[in-house]
């Protein structure tokens, strides 16, 4: 039988270890784990969202550490709790190629298994990030036909496959057992579009919780030797078959696989909310320069991907729950224009009943255009009209974050520091440095058990 799709993939991240990864590579992966402890900490002191799934996980005993709460788990409850934490504040990295979040989900189940298996040092943790990271990205860029027209949300959906394979890397299973632990996922990944319909939902918030426990689930069950299907991905009642009526290219699911790792081409948050809403984050800054009492109306020129963004106009501009207005055009430019700033702080309850913001908000209107000069997904333009008569069009291409616009080592350091003291249980600064100089030095990890000990 020839060799499939799945079978060479798989083939070839079985073979990858550490020492196989480019050093670019490895800089991605470190930056990866510390972008993604640093939200999951802050998210354990901010996002009440997460504290059921946190209560629900530390019932199971286990070694395994619930970030931020000083509680343990067993292993796929903790993933179940930190795949929560990941996404609950939106603030972890992104793959703005294919709207991915690719390690909200994969961080929290390779952390969990490292620690309930013990004796997993930062090397094989750093080659299941490379790995699982690629996929997840790869599977998306592969696609020829929008999920969202059979229903389905994409970014948890891709993610969990990538959470799986990465979580049976990190097991040290060959590659039929890759393809097996693919094959677990695909009888679990499900993630519906009425996620982005539904007002008062806060399940948006929390979603990664659901692929990082499964990935926990389907690694486990491959190691033990329950076998998969064949063709998980490719198959005709596969992941393509069954989430885009086949239409995906070989092609790009495999190009330069193995010597190209994607996780260098990661986005990281300058702000807390949708990848979308940060070209106009940024002109909203701009603009609270200028003046926000001088502004009369702004259109804002999104593309059809950002539609979601703004529509319904009115519950954009008075969002309900605070992970909607995390999802708002409206309200995301109006905050950094009023308040000249758009952090942790900005995005919260409190917020979200500021008349200077929701005042703003309503000023705002939206017009759809496809612009082939700005970023599908992370670029726009808005034309304001100020109450002189004047006007003045702002456009962002790309926003900041991107590989080509990217956040500094500097910036990360304090983006990571600033969450971390906002932990349900705080660490001290000496155990945040410690914690920050670990994880850029991943070889130099001998435990990942003992890693999050001091700050847990």
């Amino acid at each position: 039988m020839a060799e499939g799709v799945t079978d060479r993939l798989c083939a070839v991240y079985a073979a990858i270890g550490y020492d196989d990864l480019p050093e670019g590579t490895v800089a991605a992966c470190s930056r990866v784990l510390l972008d993604a402890t640093g939200v999951m900490l802050a998210a354990s002191g901010m996002a009440a969202e997460a504290r059921p799934f946190i209560e629900l996980a530390a019932r199971s005993p286990g070694p395994c550490t619930i970030l931020g709460t000083g509680l343990t788990a067993a292993a796929p409850q903790a993933a179940l709790a930190n795949g929560a934490l990941a996404h609950a504040l939106d603030y972890e990295d992104t793959f703005d190629a294919a709207f991915a979040h690719p390690n909200a989900s994969l961080v929290p189940a390779l952390l969990a298994l490292a620690q309930e298996k013990g004796g997993i040092d930062g090397k094989r943790l750093i080659a299941a990030i490379a790995v699982g990271c690629d996929l997840s990205c790869r599977i998306g860029l592969a696609l020829d036909r929008p999920m969202e027209e059979g229903g389905w949300y994409p970014p948890p959906i891709n993610a969990a496959f990538g959470a799986a394979l990465g979580a049976a890397h990190l097991l040290g299973l060959d590659a039929r057992g890759l393809r097996d632990a693919l094959s677990m996922m695909l009888c679990q990944a499900v993630m519906p579009g009425e996620i982005k319909y539904s007002q008062r939902t806060v399940l948006r918030a929390v979603r990664e919780a659901f692929p990082a426990q499964a990935a926990v689930t389907s690694a486990q069950l491959a190691a033990s030797g329950i076998a998969g299907f064949e063709e998980p991905l490719e198959g005709r009642a596969g992941f393509y078959a069954l989430f885009a009526g086949g239409a995906f290219s070989a092609e790009r699911l495999t190009a330069g696989i193995g010597e190209r790792f994607l996780v260098e081409e990661l986005t990281f948050k300058p702000w807390p909310s949708c990848r979308g809403t940060h070209p106009f984050i940024e002109i909203g800054l701009e603009l609270a320069a200028a003046g926000p009492d001088r502004i009369e109306s702004i259109e804002v020129e999104v593309s059809p991907v950002q539609q979601m963004l703004v529509e319904p106009a009115e519950r954009k501009r008075a969002p309900e729950v605070v992970i909607d207005a995390k999802f708002s055009i409206p309200f995301a430019m109006a905050v950094a224009i009023v308040r000249g700033r758009a952090g942790l702080d900005d995005f919260s309850a409190a917020a979200l009943r500021d008349e200077a913001i929701l005042a703003m908000a309503r000023r705002i209107s939206a017009r759809i255009a496809a612009d082939p000069a700005l970023d599908r997904g992370a670029g726009g333009a808005a034309t304001v009209r100020l109450k002189d008569g004047t006007h003045r069009r702002d456009q962002i291409p790309l926003a900041r974050g991107a590989p080509s616009r990217p956040m500094s080592e500097d910036e990360l350091a304090a983006k990571f520091a600033d969450c971390a003291s906002r932990a349900a249980v705080r660490p001290g600064e000496d155990q945040v440095r410690k914690l920050a100089d670990a994880i850029r030095d991943p070889s130099a990890i001998t435990n990942m058990r003992s890693l999050f000990e001091p700050i847990s």
